[in-house]
């Protein structure tokens, strides 16, 4: 009997020990891919990641990871000097390979993923003279309101609608314009010009595409799939 419990307490100090090794495994391999990921795709700090899973020295020795979570923070989109600011990216990559040499994670065979985005971040990207706001979910639509500030009127809001074109970029555009707009000369270009915008992202990476917009009384919600995905360059 004393040797069986004997035995019994070196089964559970062996466990500890190896569960210690393998969380401290993940943590080393967190940190080095999220050095991998930042550098990969330009970002200006590395991202918080986290590698699902256990035991994880066990997916390490057969070249895949179940799952790896990152979140990218804050990234911008650019358009023509105008630049819109997401406030976070995150997503979930299953099925992840490892390097050869198990030094870095390199693509997954799919993953998913969310992107957020505010009315104020959107305003400020339209530029001078335009507000953007919630305007609901009329028509199945991802639909805002856009205020512009056009000298031949008094006031204008028109509905607008956000989409994904191209799997990255964010697309704004004004629906259809007042009766009286279109009959002014020169009146639609000026509005258009302040509510028709395109914002391209530079930093998903290769394989993940922006694919729907759905919008919230709090914001812009945009989700993201793709399968082979390149996690580092």
């Amino acid at each position: 009997m004393r040797a069986l419990r004997g035995l019994l307490v070196l089964l559970v100090v062996l466990g500890g020990l190896f569960v210690a090794a393998d969380r401290l495994a993940v943590n080393f391999a967190e940190d080095k891919a999220a050095e991998k990921i930042r550098g990969s795709l330009g970002l200006a700090e590395a991202p918080q990641v986290s590698i699902k899973g256990f035991p994880f020295l066990t997916q390490v020795a057969g070249h895949s990871l179940t799952e790896v979570d990152a979140s990218l923070g804050a990234i911008e989109a650019s358009a023509e000097g105008h630049r819109l600011r997401v406030k976070e990216l995150s997503a979930q990559f299953h099925d992840v390979r490892l390097s050869g040499d198990y030094t870095s994670v390199e693509s997954a065979a799919s993953a998913t993923g969310e992107a957020r985005i505010g009315y104020d971040d959107l305003t400020r990207a339209a530029g001078d003279g335009v507000r953007i706001s919630y305007g609901g979910a009329g028509g199945g639509k991802s639909q805002v309101k856009i205020s512009p500030d056009v000298p031949v009127l008094d006031s204008l809001d028109v509905v607008g609608t956000v989409s994904t074109v191209g799997g990255d970029t964010i697309r704004l555009r004004a629906d259809k314009l007042p009766t009286l707009c279109t009959a002014i000369p020169g009146c639609e270009d000026k509005v258009r010009a302040r509510t028709d915008h395109d914002w391209k992202l530079g930093e998903l990476p290769a394989g993940l595409k922006l694919d729907k917009v759905t919008t919230t009384r709090d914001g812009i919600a945009i989700s993201a799939t793709g399968t082979d995905v390149k996690l580092t360059g």
